[in-house]
């Protein structure tokens, strides 16, 4: 009953959401949003379990390499580079959800990364921890946003997918 996340389909709903500041987005199916906002930078992503357990999503981080023939070699990120979700995020195997996430320090080095990127619609590269209902199981998943010139959206796609707590299939 293993949890796995892809992107969602180009034909998936929008999704409206909302952050605990009261900013609300929509997000198409296949796609992300990146937007810079009253010194907050908002993320998002519709994201499809395509596994067959319930995804629990525990922790997201930004990866700030930006040469992706580096990115391709790069190991599992460590557990403990990922930043808490504010709220749990559920989704069902074989469903259709969300991923949220938000920068608020302008003092970090990911905000003025993540700022720099969305101002020049630059791919931005994300890792997703989650595991299953229970706790185990966990997974990384590397996603990344890329501008879509004809819109305001960001196309998402998945690139790499790590186990944390079971042996790695490669």
């Amino acid at each position: 009953m293993r949890p796995l996340l892809m992107a969602s389909r180009a034909e998936d709903a929008p999704i409206k959401v909302g952050f605990a500041d009261d900013h609300f987005v929509q997000v198409r199916g296949s796609s992300g949003t990146a937007e810079i906002a009253d010194g907050a930078i908002y993320l998002t992503m519709s994201v499809r379990n395509a596994g067959t357990g319930i995804a629990v999503l525990h922790g997201w981080r930004v990866e700030l390499t930006r040469d992706i023939p580096t990115i391709a070699r790069l190991h599992r990120p460590e557990v403990d580079s990922f930043r808490r979700l504010t709220r749990d995020l559920y989704i069902a195997a074989g469903d259709v959800s969300f991923w949220q996430g938000a920068l608020r320090d302008p003092n970090e080095v990911e905000f003025s990364e993540v700022r720099d990127r969305i101002e020049a619609r630059e791919r931005i590269f994300l890792d997703l921890l989650y595991g299953d209902h229970r706790g185990s199981q966990r997974v990384i998943s590397r996603f990344s946003l890329q501008a879509r010139s004809s819109s305001d959206d960001w196309l998402a796609t998945v690139s790499r997918h790590w186990n944390v707590d079971l042996p790695d299939p490669r």
